[in-house]
């Protein structure tokens, strides 16, 4: 992948649901995530993201702007502190880094992303098989967590959280073996709105360098 479709996850996807507290109470867990993941068709989220290293010093803060369509659509922005943008419409993947005026294309493989880019994007088909799913006991009426164990040992993550507060997806917290941690806090969500299919297309500026790591299937 490009430079930076980096560690923690390609796709960072909002989510939403409106499962009342009874009717989660009554499902399998899984089935109960499963459930609030698909429930989404498009979202638009400005994204705090934190990587916080093994002895808890803060590695890097950055402001993102994210959009999705499902089934295929992701936009990703960094913002700050270093400007980049990663873009795909489910053919190509655009990596563009204005720093080094140059982007990098590739073709899109799903099998390809994270964990959090799978289960956003609906793909729970074999979650079960990967994670133990327990939802969390409820803290306050309108908070709820869900957390994902991996069953295999030699999986990277020891543990993800996903927290939903009231209708809208709160926080997706990954925790790696090796002790890093990457926190993403979701606000100012738009969900299920009009996104053009062009959003999700990448028209390079003029005079940037054009990479292509492109292949005919």
């Amino acid at each position: 992948m490009p430079r930076s479709v980096n560690t923690a996850a390609l796709f960072l996807f909002a989510v939403v649901f409106n499962v009342s507290a009874p009717s989660i109470a009554q499902q399998d867990d899984l089935a109960a995530l499963d459930a609030l993941l698909s429930d989404i068709r498009t979202l638009r989220a400005d994204v705090e993201q934190l990587i916080v290293e093994s002895d808890g010093g803060v590695l890097e803060e950055s402001d993102i702007r994210m959009q999705l369509k499902k089934p295929n659509g992701f936009y990703w922005e960094t913002l700050t502190p270093f400007p980049e943008l990663v873009v795909t419409n489910g053919e190509l993947l655009w990596n563009y880094q204005p720093d080094l005026e140059q982007v990098v294309i590739e073709n899109w493989d799903s099998d390809r992303s994270e964990l959090a880019a799978q289960l956003l994007s609906g793909q729970t088909d074999n979650l079960g098989e990967e994670y133990s799913t327990a939802l969390a006991p409820e803290v306050t009426a309108n908070i709820s967590e869900f957390i994902l164990t991996p069953r295999a040992p030699d999986s990277v993550y020891s543990q993800i959280k996903i927290t939903f507060v009231s209708d809208e997806l709160d926080m997706i917290h990954l925790r790696n073996k090796n002790g890093e941690q990457t926190v993403w806090r979701f606000s100012a969500v738009e969900r299920n709105t009009a996104i053009a299919d062009s959003e999700f297309v990448f028209e390079p500026p003029s005079g940037i360098e054009i990479i292509e790591n492109t292949h005919v299937n």
